[in-house]
């Protein structure tokens, strides 16, 4: 089996660690914000008659 030199070995480690952190950056930022609007639009809907 082969050797690779140190600095091979440290090149290949930091393309995994900026892949790995791209794919989680990634991922935080991919949420679909209709969760968000249609919890605002029921907030609105709900208007207080208010009975003196």
């Amino acid at each position: 089996m082969p050797q690779m030199a140190p600095l091979l070995w440290l090149n290949l480690f930091f393309m995994f660690l900026v892949g790995f952190l791209l794919f989680f950056i990634l991922n935080y930022f991919m949420k679909s914000p209709l969760k968000m609007s249609a919890s605002i639009e029921l907030k609105t809907q709900h208007q207080k008659a208010w009975k003196w």
